[in-house]
């Protein structure tokens, strides 16, 4: 059958998509705190995939020295996660409960739509977190990641959805190896 797309008089033919936080139920503070450095590394991780391509942003190097400098925490957030899960869906299914929330965590913070400002963002977001004493990552975390969260919905004047800005980033253009500075073939390449 079929699937049809109705829209409202007057509504536009273009969307955006603004991805959706993953909701933790009843958490405890502790665990409301793990879930925040999670959120915050996954957002870090994919900005350093998503936004590599802008050294200025330094998103690669960030993410890297984000790892080193916060590893006990972020190995307690982990630890802090799976103990959710265990508590709320039992030790059974705990794993792949995790492993699945880690999942949706990582695609709540993919968008294409406001990737310049997510971008712009994480990467703040990133350096900030190195200035942050060890011990003390999950309450820059809790105050951080709605940052990042506002980031997925501001367009930047994009009213058009997918019709984004490229001009941000810089692409060099790169010549053919195989043809001359006067457009012939070069007798090597053949």
């Amino acid at each position: 059958m079929p699937v049809g797309v109705f829209l409202a008089a007057g509504a536009p033919l273009w969307a955006t998509m603004i991805p959706t936080e993953v909701k933790l139920v009843n958490p405890t503070s502790a665990e409301s705190q793990a879930n925040a450095v999670w959120s915050m590394r996954a957002a870090l991780n994919v900005a350093a995939l998503q936004c590599q391509k802008s050294p200025f942003l330094a998103t690669v190097r960030n993410y890297n020295d984000f790892l080193r400098h916060h590893s006990d925490e972020l190995v307690g957030a982990m630890r802090g996660m799976q103990g959710y899960y265990r508590r709320v869906k039992g030790a059974k299914t705990a794993q792949r409960e995790f492993d699945s929330y880690t999942t949706r965590t990582y695609q709540s913070y993919a968008s294409f739509d406001a990737q310049r400002a997510f971008c712009e963002t994480a990467a703040l977001v990133g350096r900030e977190a190195l200035r942050v004493r060890k011990g003390r990552l999950g309450a820059a975390a809790l105050a951080a990641v709605p940052d990042i969260r506002k980031s997925l919905a501001d367009f930047s004047g994009n009213e058009r959805g997918f019709a984004v800005d490229r001009n941000w980033v810089t692409v060099p253009q790169i010549g053919d190896p195989c043809i001359d500075e006067r457009g012939r073939p070069i007798r090597r390449c053949r």
